[in-house]
């Protein structure tokens, strides 16, 4: 793994667990973000994204998030992680 590749998972780690959708407290998404995180190699579109984002909190926390909110969150992890392929 190359070095704009570490780095540019650590930031989208650090974005999703600050994001916090149910008001937990970053520490309680440990598992999900690491999820998302997989998902975010997986998916390129920000739609598709959005709604399993919205899958991996709500098997874990048996909740929804709105899908607006989880569409806002996939665009700028998205944008994240184009920037840093455009830049390699």
């Amino acid at each position: 793994m190359n070095m704009n590749m570490q780095k540019m998972n650590m930031t989208l780690l650090d974005m999703i667990q600050r994001w916090d959708p149910f008001g937990y407290g970053s520490n309680a998404y440990e598992t999900e973000a690491v999820d998302v995180l997989q998902a975010v190699h997986e998916y390129d579109e920000i739609k598709p994204l959005a709604r399993k984002i919205q899958a991996i909190y709500e098997f874990s926390f048996e909740e929804i998030i709105p899908l607006e909110k989880c569409m806002k969150i996939a665009e700028e992890l998205l944008k994240v992680k184009n920037e840093t392929e455009c830049g390699v």
